[in-house]
């Protein structure tokens, strides 16, 4: 069974293997740690102690949240648990004016269908930074 937090306390880099699949040069797992813990607001899906999906959000704390990241492992895609990953941080996010994300156009239509409108955005990616800033 999947459960969902927000606290990240205790979560190892060992535990965050296996996400950002695809990716050319994909962040490591000590990277991920350091993500979710400079991220405003984590949620994190775990079935028993493995650690199979998460979303993020960065705010303003006033009227502005951003959500840069949202990873289902490959092996647990397709049972529901990014729709409530994203459920769930679009109520911990409902007091701020603005929600935003960045997606491809394949995506679009399971952010539609997760109550967001499609926008016109305008993005840079550094990709020789895709791994993550050094500390």
């Amino acid at each position: 069974m999947v459960t969902y937090s927000d606290r990240i306390a205790g979560i190892t880099a060992q535990q965050l293997t296996g996400f950002f699949e695809g990716w050319p040069t994909p962040p490591s797992p000590e990277t991920h740690l350091r993500i979710l813990k400079g991220s405003s607001e984590v949620i994190i899906a775990r079935e028993g102690e493995e650690i199979v999906g998460f979303i993020t959000a960065i705010t303003d704390g006033v009227l502005c949240a951003y959500i840069p990241l949202l990873e289902v492992k490959g092996s647990h895609r397709s049972q529901g648990i990014g729709k409530e990953l994203v459920r769930l941080m679009l109520l911990k996010l409902s007091d701020y004016y603005m929600v935003d994300l960045t997606c491809d156009s394949a995506l679009r239509p399971f952010y539609v269908s997760q109550g967001m409108s499609a926008l016109t955005a305008m993005s840079i990616r550094n990709r020789n930074r895709q791994s993550g800033r050094p500390e």
